[in-house]
């Protein structure tokens, strides 16, 4: 693929090395020939010294036949006008960056439709999902993030007396707007069909906005599992965005910063989450935070070596699991060894994101989901498409389900009477053995 960076920064030569280590063609643009020599001393790619608001600059770059247009650099506004400006003039698709929280809130203002973007991509949004994933879920907050939050997904462990027991999804009559997307048995993770059962002990995702979910949730438990306490040590984005995730779940979150006007932020941000003036590197005031009692502990501060030394200390303190954000990757083989459960690595989290971007025909989007047992795809759908051909209850989409729903300017998860259409934005939860049989679904149909 032929692929557009604006953005020789740490984001933007990070991305280019992993493209450029799967073949694809890569030319960076930046403001400084400076910062382009040094990478075009490390990788084989073009460069183009210039703004990314500038035509000229990224008429020089490609853009115009460009599969792909990744817009990283240290400024969101920038990051909006190039990725605009690049679709404008030809370029297939187009990412942004994003630093701001507000340019995601689509309540006030949708500023991915009105730049005509296809992506608002926030590495630091990014990160607080796969910890939370590590924390709750393996799948739901992939689900969640495809959607931006619109719909919500919800991990329910089925009880022994449940009234959904032994009976199937066609028989449970779930009312619309919410719908199971994936049955965990065990190892075993399946996307359910109508004739699919539910027995005793499987853990169901629900799908759909968090009313509807609330109102069948008793179909499934009797009563609400107990509430797990997380400590969140730094309040920057990351910290934010993960306390942000865990308060709409079965947790009580506390959030340790120790900048006073950064904790009033957080606390007028965050209604469900007690946010704490503490500086993480004194342990007495990490005992008087009552760390040790934690069940999860997820250092999530901008240093490593704070992020290190204070996961060691709250393990002696008492905490069972402990949680870390580690940037250098030479830091990743001692981790264990000091006693930090799980490490997260926002270069990894962001190589695996771009990797699912590169993506050609209707797939706009995938990441894999239960160790691969499952994927998630988002899906522009074309004319022609078999998936538009009529309602989705009429549909044998085996092992292949449409959680969402996009069009023009609301989300939804749709029911059987639903039928897509040509320039929806669908997100497709597709079994590992299917793919190829739903990319059928998806592909249009050349005119005879």
């Amino acid at each position: 693929m032929n692929i557009v960076i604006f953005g020789a920064g740490t984001v933007g030569t990070s991305i280019a090395e992993i493209l450029c280590e799967n073949q694809h063609d890569v030319c960076v643009v930046d403001v400084s020939r400076e910062v382009l020599d040094v990478i075009e001393e490390k990788l084989d790619i073009q460069t183009v010294c210039g703004s990314a608001c500038d035509a000229i600059t990224l008429f020089q770059a490609g853009v115009i036949t460009a599969d792909l247009c990744l817009a990283v650099t240290t400024h969101d506004e920038i990051n909006l006008v190039g990725a605009s400006l690049a679709k404008a003039m030809g370029a297939s698709r187009t990412v942004a960056r994003i630093f701001e929280t507000r340019y995601t809130d689509t309540s006030t203002f949708d500023y991915k439709r009105h730049f005509n973007i296809n992506h608002l991509l926030s590495l630091e949004l990014l990160t607080a999902v796969e910890l939370a994933k590590q924390v709750r879920s393996r799948g739901a907050f992939s689900i969640e993030n495809f959607v931006r939050g619109e719909i919500e997904v919800q991990e329910i462990a089925v009880e022994k007396s449940s009234k959904a027991v032994g009976i199937s999804l066609k028989d449970l009559k779930l009312p619309k707007g919410v719908r199971v997307g994936l049955i965990s048995s065990g190892n075993q993770t399946i996307i359910p069909g109508a004739d699919d059962a539910i027995k005793a002990g499987d853990h169901v995702s629900l799908i759909g906005t968090r009313d509807t979910i609330e109102s069948v949730k008793k179909k499934f438990e009797h009563k609400a599992p107990s509430r797990l306490n997380v400590v969140i040590a730094g309040g920057g984005e990351i910290g934010f965005h993960l306390a942000g995730i865990l308060q709409k779940g079965r947790f009580n979150v506390s959030l340790m910063e120790s900048n006073e006007k950064r904790c009033e932020y957080l606390a007028g941000k965050l209604d469900n989450v007690t946010v704490l003036h503490a500086d993480i590197t004194r342990v007495s005031e990490m005992e008087e935070a009552r760390v040790g009692k934690a069940d999860v502990f997820i250092a999530a501060t901008g240093r490593d070596e704070d992020n290190i030394v204070c996961g060691v200390e709250v393990r002696e303190l008492g905490c069972s699991r402990i949680m870390s954000i580690v940037r250098r990757p030479d830091y990743a083989n001692v981790l264990a060894k000091l006693g930090i459960d799980v490490s997260v690595s926002p270069r990894e989290v962001m190589a695996k994101q771009v990797l699912g971007l590169v993506e050609t025909g209707p797939i706009q989007a995938r990441s894999s989901l239960f160790d691969g047992e499952a994927e998630i795809w988002e899906v522009e759908v074309h004319e022609n498409a078999p998936i538009t051909k009529a309602p989705l209850k009429d549909i044998s989409l085996q092992q292949c389900l449409v959680a969402a729903l996009e069009r023009e300017t609301y989300v939804k998860v749709p029911g059987g009477e639903d039928q897509i259409q040509a320039g929806d934005n669908v997100i497709l939860l597709v079994g590992k053995d299917f793919t190829e049989k739903s990319l059928e679904f998806i592909t249009p149909v050349k005119d005879s």
